[in-house]
């Protein structure tokens, strides 16, 4: 992390250069002599400087500030929503602002503490403020917005001086075709940048894509606070949090959904479920300029970047694998755990936590993890996050899957994705504990069912449970003829 020195020099150094550059832009920059310093902050301060005044206040406003209509209609809204537990504790533990735009950079939700949240209302960063370039100049969200790339801002890079006390980090947003829908940022002062921050936008926008990439799912039920949404060894959850609260897509309560129960907070307007108010002073947008080449698909060739489809892991039952692409990727049993384990975290794990998740109080050396986390990476392309452990590429992982469906109430979901125990021969204490928490979670849920299609499903992949079989036979029907195969199973239990 830069100290303090090095970041108020480096702060002074772009404050000189832009005092110096951009209020004499009328005079013509030429390409070969233009300011110093990064030239994609240079060239945007270039094409911004025609239609953004850089003495501005604040960001202006879109459609009035009234967002609601373009949050509730947005793809975004059910994944961002899902994971916004994760983000507002990411975002206030660390005392930044989190926030969600479209695809033309209106800001679409927030979440923070409220010093912060306070400190970007009067720069209108907020739900309704209009983030692109042609509205609002050199920014992370407009970089990001335009190359389609991850983006960092920092201080006097901005090009609108109110903003010179800012550091803003951005990833983008991608539909499964490639589009970009929008980014996800973190915000906060400049003395406050840390490289860090990148790391967990990346993973936070993995996340939302993982999300966009599964099937539609049946209509959400009410959760209630439940034990079977674990996390890994040494990471605690609140006794009492609501399952999706406490892990990735697993099912966290849509915000603003009345089905999300109690604890739930509204997730448009700064968590409120409201449409905001533009600020007193606010500007109308520009008219919405068309969407840059880089939203309309994936990169060009050369471009960094996640790829556009998901990893496919499958980490229930016997057969354990991964498909990358379309063809499998081979992973020895160590790696298959830690993509398991990552996956069921999105918003990542430290190395400290993996370490106790992978291998306990065995003494294991720092260089030991580190070894199997970067074969990982290796094989993945380079999609893990240094230093706190997470993916940068969408997985839809049939775990992730399974638990989604229980808190949607979704049964016949749950026994059509469960086809075993979590990675059965690992033993590593983090699956282990995942392996007993998903277990109990779905065989509670199927003894509670009436149906009998549910009971046999379930009964096929628990041949031993007894109590899953004679369940089975008081529900089917006297003559049904399956019932010769649930006593022959219930038979094969008992006799063991």
């Amino acid at each position: 992390m830069p100290n303090s020195s090095d970041l108020s020099r480096r702060r002074a150094e772009l404050t000189e250069t832009w005092s110096r550059w951009v209020p004499a832009a009328d005079t013509a920059w030429r390409a070969q002599d233009g300011p110093p310093g990064r030239p994609e902050v240079a060239d945007s301060w270039r094409r911004s400087l025609p239609t953004v005044d850089p003495l501005r206040d604040g960001a202006p406003v879109t459609d009035g500030g009234a967002v609601h209509p373009r949050w509730a209609a947005s793809p975004l809204r059910a994944p961002v929503t899902a994971i916004g537990a994760e983000l507002r504790s990411t975002a206030e533990d660390a005392g930044y602002i989190a926030a969600v735009t479209d695809r033309t950079g209106t800001i679409l939700w927030t979440c923070g503490g409220r010093v912060m949240r306070r400190r970007a209302e009067r720069v209108n960063f907020a739900p309704g403020g209009r983030w692109n370039e042609p509205a609002m100049g050199t920014n992370a969200l407009a970089l990001t917005l335009r190359t389609g790339r991850p983006s960092t801002v920092f201080s006097a890079e901005h090009l609108v001086e109110a903003l010179h006390g800012w550091v803003c980090y951005c990833a983008p947003v991608r539909a499964p075709d490639g589009r970009i829908l929008g980014v996800v940022d973190l915000s906060s002062t400049w003395d406050r940048c840390h490289p860090m921050a990148m790391s967990m936008v990346r993973t936070a926008a993995s996340a939302i894509e993982a999300r966009l990439a599964e099937p539609p799912r049946p209509a959400r039920v009410r959760l209630t606070p439940t034990a079977h949404r674990p996390v890994a060894v040494g990471v605690p959850v609140s006794a009492g949090t609501p399952v999706a609260a406490a892990v990735p897509d697993g099912g966290v309560p849509v915000a603003g959904d009345p089905a999300a129960g109690p604890g739930a907070r509204a997730a448009v307007g700064h968590d409120d479920p409201g449409p905001p108010r533009a600020p007193s002073g606010a500007t109308p947008a520009p008219a919405d300029p068309s969407v840059p080449a880089s939203a309309a698909g994936p990169p060009s060739a050369g471009e960094s970047g996640p790829p556009y489809g998901p990893l496919l892991l499958r980490c229930l039952g016997e057969t354990a694998h991964c498909v990358c692409d379309g063809a499998a990727l081979p992973l020895p049993p160590r790696q298959l755990e830690i993509l398991t384990l990552l996956a069921l975290e999105p918003l990542g794990l430290t190395p400290a936590a993996l370490r106790l998740a992978l291998y306990g109080d065995q003494p294991v050396t720092d260089s030991t993890l580190k070894a199997e986390v970067s074969h990982l990476r290796r094989a993945l392309g380079g999609h893990i996050t240094p230093r706190r452990y997470g993916l940068t590429r969408a997985i839809a992982c049939d775990a992730v899957q399974v638990l989604r469906a229980l808190d949607a109430g979704d049964l016949a979901g749950v026994v059509r994705r469960y086809r075993g125990p979590l990675l059965p021969r690992s033993d590593a204490p983090g699956v282990a504990v995942w392996r007993g928490r998903i277990e109990v979670a779905v065989r509670s849920a199927v003894l509670g069912s009436e149906d009998p299609e549910i009971l046999l499903r379930y009964g096929a992949v628990a041949p031993d449970d007894v109590e899953v079989h004679e369940r089975t036979l008081a529900r089917l029907a006297p003559d049904d003829p399956r019932r010769a195969g649930v006593r022959g199973l219930l038979s094969a239990a008992l006799a063991d």
